[in-house]
Order: structure tokens, then C-alpha cells, then sequence
């Protein structure tokens, strides 16, 4: 088999054989095939795009290109949750709790953040003494201790993608829905679960900006996760403004702490619940509830502090350390300024890409994999698309770690605030309200 005629065969709209796409991811794997042909056909690939089988094939090989999880010392049905990120995103930690005051049985690979996209192995990073590289031969016993075990993701899991996720960075082929789609589901297939939840965020800080991109994507998942043996939902959810009341990665995990007590804002509520409703019914432990009842049931148990006590076992369990405020944090968040309106009116907009580069110049993001998260630092959201403002109020207030070398950098800080003061849109109507969850596929 020769590289240059799968190019040509795709190149010239042809569809790729289960063999020529094998070719290829083991070819992409141990690097016989030079980077500049990968990228040849990665390019043919965003032109021509791929059919259902082409993606589940490839998909399935490029998680077979490495280490498989085997989940069964689990003895029961598994299911994981995956998001495509976003400003915000505090919801893993919410959906693990939940679902497991409902019996159900989680183990979650998970990777660092990268940009303005938070990574949960950061946020559970930010508590004090808490172990993220878990060995995969203490999955057994903290599954069976606790019903949840959380780690950061291993090297080995499908490495094909690795390599063609950077290759892809470089050479103008990220948007693409089969190359995206067959990213991210790869590395679900690997992870073992045996059903899949999907986060599918949608607007100006998503990936996917519009619902029809984030609809199209969420229904390729969807296939593949099928046609690969592995029931699939997907959430498709609003990320046109922030998610909640805090960007950075203590202040979403205080976040977390206060929904648990019952305290939490209204988007990250209705997601996290949903969410977790669907895993829950996948993992058949919604005890004849019906979908109404048994999300009525999950925003209970976010109040009577049932899902707060399966929160603080996970978070014992791997070594991080609870006081009698709740968890203890590695660094402390100190406000530097103080950012106010200059109009009044009402939010109508709000840049959420913008506001999440923004945290990221605070300190709360990595802009290369090397970089070294300030962990207090982040945004704190007082006004947010909707809200009524007069001139003066505080839209969000600016925080870094206490240990920043921003504390004394005035005009740095100065120059992000004014970022973000742009970032808003303030207008004398209101802006049409989006519901936090926007649609649900897949959940037949």
C-alpha cells in the first residue's frame, strides 16, 4: 500500500478503504509516514471530508494506536463525560459527584488545560496535598472505596492523535468535523467507559461558535460512538458567555464547593444536572425516575448535601486535604481591580473568548504546555449578559494569585482590565436569553 495513492484517492473526493485508513494511523503512529504527507491527507480530509464509516475506522484505530483501558474490574456499566471546553467549565467535578450519589461508577481521564479552555487536572490541582497521576493499578481499589477515581491522562492513550492534533495545529487543518470528531472520541474509546456524555459548547467561547457547527460535530460523536458499540449522548450547551460566576482555577473549585452546598448559579445548576442526569440513566441507576423526575431529584441531592459528600470522599480519597470551610487550597486568589461600567443599560453581549485570554494573561491559563498556571488567579463575573447596569456597578472584579509578580505591575494589570471593560457589550436593550442547555441528541 502507498501513502501517495490514499492522498490521491481522497485528494479526488474518493471514499478511503478500512485498510488504506489502518495504513495510515500506523503509519502516523511509529512515523514511517513523514509529516508532510500526513498533513497532505489531513488536508485532503478538511476538503473532501470522510463518510460514517471512514470517521468510526478511523476513530477506532487511532484508539487502538496505543494503551487501552480495561475497565472491567469495574463490574458495572461505566460511562464518561467529556466537554469541548469553554470559560468556566467547572462541571466534571459537579456530574461526579452527583452521579455517584446514584451509585454510579466513574473513572475519569482527564488532561490539563491549554489556552483559555481550563483543564480539570488544574482545577483539582489547585487543593492542597490532592494526587492527580493516580497508578492505573490503584483504579480497582479507589473505585471500590470510593466509586470514583480521577487522573490525569497517560502518554500511551492513542497517541496517533497526538501526533496528528499537532500537526494539525500547524497546518490549517483544525476545523475539519470527522478529524475533530475522531480527536475527541478516540480518546473516549480508549478511556474504556462503556457510554458516553457529551458537553458539546456552542458560541463565542467554544470552539464550535454556532449551534449548526456544534449540532453537526455532537451528531458525528454520536455515529461513531454507535457504530462503535458505545451508547453516546450528547448536551449541546450555551458558551456565549461565561459559564457561572468565576473563571480560574481556585475560584471555579469554591464554585463547585458552593453548588454542592446548594448556592450555585442557575447555568451551572441546569447543566450539571442535566448532564449528570443522562449519565446516570446510561448507567441504568435512575431507579424508574422518569427524565423530569430524575433531574428534579439530581438538583435535590446539589441541596441536601448528599452529591457535597461524595465531592469530599473523592477528594480524601486521593490525598487532598479538607478543612472545616471545605477544601484547602494550594494558592489564595487577592482582587486587583475592579472593573465598572461607564454606561448603563443592559449586558447584551459579552466577547467570552475574549474575557477567557484575558484570564490567561492573568495568569490563569497556559499559552505553550511548559507555562506554569497561576492558580489563583481568574475573574470573578458580577454582571453578566441580561443583567441591568447602571454606570458604575462592578461588571467583574480581577484576581491573581498572591504570590503574582502582577501585584506590583499596575499597568499590566491596568492594560487587562481594559481588555475586559471591551470585551463587554452594554446596550440600552435587552438581549434575548438562551437557555444554559440548548438540546440534547442521541437520548432515544
Amino acid at each position: 500500500m502507498n501513502i501517495v495513492d490514499i492522498i490521491l484517492d481522497k485528494r479526488y473526493g474518493r471514499t478511503l478503504t478500512d485498510e488504506q485508513i489502518k495504513f495510515f494511523v500506523k503509519g502516523v503512529t511509529d512515523r514511517s509516514i513523514p509529516d508532510y504527507q500526513t498533513s497532505a491527507l489531513l488536508m485532503a480530509i478538511v476538503l473532501n471530508g470522510m463518510n460514517e464509516r471512514e470517521m468510526t475506522t478511523l476513530t477506532l484505530e487511532m484508539a487502538a494506536s496505543g494503551e487501552q483501558n480495561d475497565l472491567s474490574f469495574v463490574g458495572d456499566v461505566t460511562v464518561d463525560k467529556h466537554s469541548t471546553g469553554g470559560v468556566g467549565d467547572k462541571i466534571t467535578p459537579l456530574v461526579m459527584a452527583l452521579s455517584s450519589s446514584f451509585g454510579v461508577r466513574t473513572v475519569k481521564l482527564t488532561g490539563r488545560g491549554l489556552g483559555f479552555t481550563g483543564g480539570t487536572v488544574d482545577k483539582f490541582s489547585s487543593i492542597e496535598g490532592f494526587n492527580i497521576d493516580i497508578p492505573k493499578a490503584d483504579f480497582p481499589r479507589l473505585v471500590n472505596e470510593t466509586g470514583m477515581v480521577i487522573s490525569g491522562q497517560t502518554p500511551d492513550l492513542a497517541p496517533a492523535d497526538k501526533i496528528l492534533y499537532a500537526l494539525r495545529d500547524v497546518t490549517g487543518t483544525v476545523s475539519s468535523i470527522p478529524l475533530i470528531a475522531s480527536s475527541i472520541m478516540s480518546k473516549k474509546l480508549a478511556g474504556g467507559a462503556d457510554a458516553i456524555v457529551l458537553d458539546v459548547t456552542t458560541g463565542s467561547g467554544a470552539f464550535m461558535k454556532t449551534f449548526e457547527e456544534s449540532r453537526q460535530i455532537a451528531d458525528a460523536m454520536i455515529r461513531i460512538g454507535d457504530r462503535a458499540g458505545r451508547k453516546t449522548i450528547a448536551v449541546i450547551t450555551d458558551m456565549d458567555q461565561p459559564m457561572g460566576r468565576y473563571c480560574g482555577n481556585v475560584l471555579e473549585m469554591k464554585e463547585v464547593y458552593d453548588t454542592l452546598n446548594g448556592r450555585g448559579a442557575q447555568d451551572v445548576v441546569e447543566v450539571a444536572t442535566t448532564i449528570a442526569a443522562k449519565m446516570i440513566k446510561l448507567a441504568g441507576k435512575n431507579g424508574g425516575l422518569s427524565d423530569e423526575d430524575l433531574l428534579n431529584e439530581c438538583k435535590a441531592r446539589l441541596k441536601d448535601g448528599r452529591a457535597l459528600a461524595e465531592f469530599i470522599k473523592l477528594i480524601k480519597s486521593q490525598g487532598g486535604n479538607v478543612g472545616e470551610d471545605g477544601p484547602v487550597y494550594t494558592a489564595e486568589p487577592v482582587k486587583v481591580f475592579d472593573v465598572k461600567a461607564e454606561d448603563s443599560g443592559f449586558v447584551f453581549s459579552m466577547k467570552t473568548n475574549e474575557l477567557g485570554h484575558c484570564s490567561v494573561a492573568l495568569g490563569a491559563g497556559r499559552i505553550t504546555k511548559d507555562d506554569v498556571i497561576d492558580l489563583g488567579a481568574g475573574i470573578r463575573f458580577m454582571k453578566k449578559k441580561g443583567d441591568p447596569v447602571r454606570y458604575g456597578d462592578v461588571l467583574c472584579s480581577l484576581y491573581v494569585g498572591k504570590n503574582s509578580p502582577l501585584l506590583s505591575n499596575e499597568k499590566a494589570i491596568s492594560e487587562i482590565a481594559d481588555r475586559v471593560y471591551k470585551a463587554y457589550e452594554i446596550n440600552t436593550s435587552r438581549p434575548l436569553s438562551i437557555r444554559p442547555v440548548i438540546d440534547v441528541l442521541g437520548d432515544k
